[in-house]
């Protein structure tokens, strides 16, 4: 969809890129981070055209904007800023339809779309579609920033620090509004901040920057996980990914090499395999490594034929996760349905870990024990 190709930036003698490589695809959130003077407005501006790269390409759909009609490619791209950029002499209705209207659309489609918008971004249109700017507050006037950026409904929108002039309350409330209208228009948003959870919240993936260069370009679960640079564990925060609950995955926390068997095996084998490993529970799968029940000890005692199968005896109705499953699911799951342990599988119901209150306990352990090392 956009792609920077060896782009770099210089004014004067300051180099402001130092020859970028991003491909930003149809349909997602990027979120630009990094600190001041670090290249990440002037990478968006580069979109639109309003600051020119000293060398290198950008392609849109993969032609190279230096070849577009400047003016088209600005009508054809939404844009928002701090400030809102609202044309104080204009009404809310104006200002919403300008670009419509500049792209000559029937008065009453851009009527329509003005009305819509208001409506998608959380304003009454009767209450306030013949109101100026100076009479609205700064989360409505920042409100009807996006709705005029996705009037014409172009297919990027680039937003240049929206929300950070904004209190805290009316600014998650617009990020979740903006979460929520991207979800319903998957537009390819490209978005400039300096706040590392506004980018966690809203971004499909993250590009770091940092004096003009790219550190890392990932989804918010590998930043947070494997960041790739020292800056970018700095930048982030260590322990960050536990204020981001939702992001820990089974996967992170699971014992990897639960203890398995078939069901073909008896009673008494069961006993052994469970006193050598030291373990009082055994998965059983089948050939192919699928999840077929549990035996526990508390199973075992109650039989009283140790030559009967583990199949026999094992319980049938497992409650189990899936490896992409939050912390924050297993651990509902675990307190609904009063299990100190539940198995993890793949998307075709192998076997591939367990998860137990220890073995929880033991992780959250460790990340206190590690910030007290820290400390």
């Amino acid at each position: 969809m956009i792609e920077f190709k060896n782009v770099k930036k210089s004014f004067k003698n300051n180099e402001i890129l130092k020859g970028i490589n991003l491909k930003i695809n149809k349909g997602e959130l990027v979120v630009l981070i990094g600190p001041s003077g670090c290249g990440k407005t002037t990478t968006l501006k580069m979109i639109n055209k309003l600051i020119n790269p000293t060398s290198g390409k950008i392609l849109i759909n993969g032609k190279d904007i230096a070849n577009e009609d400047t003016i088209e490619l600005r009508r054809n791209i939404g844009y928002v800023i701090q400030q809102t950029g609202l044309f104080p002499h204009m009404t809310v209705r104006e200002n919403i339809g300008l670009v419509p209207y500049l792209k000559k659309w029937p008065e009453d489609k851009i009527r329509k779309r003005t009305i819509e918008l208001l409506e998608l971004v959380g304003l009454k249109p009767d209450e306030y579609i013949d109101r100026y700017p100076g009479e609205l507050s700064g989360g409505q006037q920042q409100r009807i920033g996006i709705a005029r950026a996705f009037a014409a409904d172009p297919e990027i929108i680039l937003m240049d620090e929206p929300f950070s002039a904004l209190d805290p309350i009316t600014r998650n409330q617009l990020q979740d509004e903006l979460f929520n209208l991207q979800n319903e228009l998957k537009k390819t948003i490209i978005f400039v901040t300096h706040d590392i959870d506004e980018a966690l919240k809203l971004g499909n993936r993250i590009c770091i920057m940092k004096d003009g260069n790219i550190l890392q370009f990932d989804t918010p679960e590998n930043i947070l996980k494997n960041p790739a640079h020292g800056f970018v564990e700095e930048f982030v925060g260590k322990k960050r990914i536990w204020n981001q609950p939702e992001l820990i995955k089974a996967k992170d926390i699971m014992i990897e090499d639960p203890i398995k068997t078939t069901g073909k095996r008896t009673v008494f084998q069961g006993i052994e395999m469970m006193t050598s490993n030291q373990v009082n529970s055994l998965m059983i799968v089948n050939k192919d490594g699928k999840l077929e029940g549990i035996v526990t000890l508390k199973d075992i005692r109650k039989s009283q034929d140790n030559n009967l199968k583990l199949e026999d005896i094992m319980e049938q109705n497992i409650i189990s996760v899936n490896v992409n499953d939050s912390i924050v699911n297993i651990l509902e799951k675990m307190n609904e349905n009063n299990v100190g342990y539940i198995p993890v599988t793949d998307s075709e119901m192998r076997l591939v870990g367990l998860i137990t209150r220890s073995s929880l306990l033991t992780v959250l352990s460790r990340q206190f024990l590690d910030e007290e090392v820290a400390n």
